[in-house]
């Protein structure tokens, strides 16, 4: 039945107003106040930085003539050390995706500075292995502590759709040809950051009608189920391909929603970057 009190002890429940509490009361209230208040306020800077860092990335879909890319960044925390560069050079266009060693904050800082060495030193330099030679040379150069980057950069004319591109230790790009092909990005050098004397050297490819290039970061090859299966790079590949024919941004949201639906209840670990650039049969 529960105990209660006797019959002749009056049963009271005190409600202290705010003007009747205790200072240490006070006290506590108002510094959980003041907490909450820089949670929201840093909680609004975050979204803040991730915006821009999505814009200097450039437009997450551009086209020109018969050629599309398409890209998007889905961080791990509010702001990416995956970074994605797409933009017009003359009468090319280039694209780069990159992976800053590390994520959050630590990896977040490096994001605007290589994306702005990116920009410039291929538009100075005109060859992507120049101009990862040249970032290199820069980032060794620095007194700071520097996490390594990985980096694709490519360079695609237009009227040609031939493509250029240097490899600096970041996963071989896919190119999935309209007859079933396979062939893999490989060509460049190390890890920016890593060896202050590294050479690059330039490969060379074309883009074909009906032909997709996938660019991506480890994360999404990377990206664990609740059993602990990687989703890996096959997997990638096998929704690549069902995906053939599609829009480049179709191609794009079919790979991410598959790592994610992969991943289920799972948190992510990494950040996922994905670039998909597509000739169509125009």
């Amino acid at each position: 039945m529960g105990w209660a009190p006797p019959a002749s002890t009056p049963c009271r429940i005190k409600v202290t107003s705010r003007a009747e509490a205790s200072a240490p009361d006070l006290a506590l209230e108002d510094h959980v106040a003041e907490l909450r208040r820089e949670y929201d306020d840093l909680r609004r800077v975050l979204y803040e930085a991730a915006q821009v860092q999505r814009r200097l990335c450039g437009p997450r879909y551009l086209r020109r003539e018969s050629f599309e890319i398409a890209s998007e960044i889905f961080p791990v925390r509010h702001v990416s050390g995956d970074f994605i560069s797409v933009f017009e050079l003359e009468n090319d266009l280039v694209f780069a995706i990159g992976d800053i060693a590390g994520k959050g904050l630590a990896a977040a800082m490096w994001f605007t500075h290589v994306i702005g060495m990116v920009r410039m030193q291929i538009t100075a330099m005109g060859s992507p292995a120049a101009a990862l030679s040249a970032i290199n040379r820069d980032l060794m150069q620095t007194r700071l502590e520097l996490p390594l980057t990985s980096l694709l950069l490519g360079r695609l004319s237009v009227s040609s759709g031939e493509i250029t591109y240097c490899n600096a230790g970041h996963p071989p790009a896919l190119l999935l040809r309209s007859d079933g092909r396979l062939d893999h990005l490989h060509e460049g050098g190390p890890l920016l950051g890593a060896i202050a004397a590294a050479s690059f050297a330039n490969g060379k490819t074309r883009l074909l009608p009906g032909d997709t290039l996938l660019g991506y970061s480890d994360g999404i090859a990377e990206c664990r189920n609740p059993a602990g299966s990687d989703f890996g790079v096959e997997r990638l590949l096998s929704i690549a391909q069902l995906s053939c024919g599609s829009s480049a941004s179709a191609t794009v949201f079919s790979v991410l929603g598959a790592a994610e639906d992969f991943a289920g209840s799972r948190p992510r670990e990494d950040d996922m970057a994905l670039i998909v650039v597509r000739r169509t049969n125009d």
